[in-house]
């Protein structure tokens, strides 16, 4: 869901939705987690690949969303908002105790 959101915000390729998800604060996430992930996206076809030339180097492989992906991401997103808030509730002595 996570790489889903990075991806959802513009195509990105894998070492910089690493930094992405650091910035944001997932430094768990590392470089050799993310390409069995994108690959697995890419099999289900929630996302797709394309190449773009990189300064001095070879072409990256960038990642962007399809539509499916932005279906399967709402409904990821909705489950875990969901999820958040029980929780929260659990753990904060919210409403419901």
């Amino acid at each position: 869901m996570c790489l889903l959101a990075v991806i959802a915000d513009e195509p990105s390729y894998g070492y910089e939705m690493a930094r992405k998800l650091e910035d944001r604060g997932l430094a768990l996430v590392g470089d050799g987690s993310i390409y069995p992930l994108l690959a697995r996206l890419q099999k289900d076809g929630l996302v797709e690949t394309f190449h773009r030339e990189s300064r001095g180097g070879p072409p990256r492989k960038y990642y962007r969303i399809t539509e499916a992906g932005l279906q399967r991401f709402d409904r990821w997103k909705a489950e875990w908002d969901t999820l958040s808030c029980g929780v929260e509730r659990l753990l904060g002595g919210g409403a419901g105790d």
